[in-house]
Order: C-alpha cells, then structure tokens, then sequence
C-alpha cells in the first residue's frame, strides 16, 4: 500500500509543479502588464505611491511563488532538506512582502506589534532552525553546553 501512496504523492506534486509554473507565467504576464500600463498613463513615466505599492506587491507574489515551486522541488521531488527551514523561509518572505505593501495610516498601534512579533518569531525560529541543521551537518551538537564536538580524529561528524 505504501507504495501506492508513493507514487499518488509523486504525481500530485508533479501537476502541482505545472501549475505553479503556469500560475508563475500568469502573474509575471501580469506584473509586466501594471508596469507597462502605469508607465504609459499620463503623466508618463511618473508613478504614484499606489502605483507602486501595486508593483512591489504583484513582484514580491512572484517571489514567493517561485519560492513556493522551488520549495516543492526540492521537499517533494528530490533533495528534501529540512522541511521546517523551507517553511519558515517561504513564511518569511510572505510577512515581508505584506510589510511592503502596508498602509501604516491605516493600523492601530497594536496591529503593527503584532506583525513586528510575526517578524520576531519567525526570524528567531529561522535562526534556530538554520544553526541547529548546521551543526547537524558540522559535527555532535550538545545541546545542554550549546556545543559541537569533533570525532577522535579531529574532524566534525
């Protein structure tokens, strides 16, 4: 039966690729098109703020599409890294790109400690993650000195 879910999992994720792919070609036709279509509006080749909260908004998506494909591939389709650390990195970028698009005049005091706190845990959880898959990969990690110790011949395991 394993086997069977195996192959389920490795086909869906395959047509998840594609559309990925296609909903990334579609969102960059797009992004082209509010860039062009904004460029050309009189007054020509002046952006308002809007305009450009637009840009920074639809080119930030495509990064975290092309995250989101690249996270699949690696995680689904071969060199599956540290789950958790993809993620984070992915949930990262998203927070940053609503903090770019952010309308501060229209949140309260509260709404934006708390995407400061998003921001906090997130880069702290980002940070663990990242140091502790590195001293996985440097050597024994101790974790009640918060050492790595190396093998009898010197080098890291």
């Amino acid at each position: 039966m394993l086997p069977v879910i195996k192959s389920f999992e490795k086909i869906i994720v395959r047509v998840l690729v594609v559309m990925m792919i296609f909903v990334l070609l579609l969102a960059t036709v797009e992004l082209a098109w509010v860039i062009i279509k904004d460029v050309i509006t009189p007054p020509t080749f002046l952006l308002e703020i809007d305009e450009l909260l637009d840009i920074f908004g639809l080119f930030m998506l495509v990064l975290i599409g092309i995250e989101l494909l690249d996270t699949i591939a690696k995680t689904y389709m071969g060199e599956a890294t540290d789950h958790a650390q993809i993620v984070m990195a992915v949930a990262i970028i998203a927070i940053a790109r609503k903090v770019i698009i952010l309308d501060v005049k229209d949140l309260s005091g509260l709404a934006l400690l708390g995407i400061a706190a998003i921001i906090l845990a997130l880069s702290i959880g980002y940070y663990l993650i990242t140091r502790k898959t590195a001293a996985a990969n440097a050597g024994t990690h101790d974790p009640t000195t918060n050492e790595i110790h190396p093998d009898d011949s010197g080098h890291c395991q």
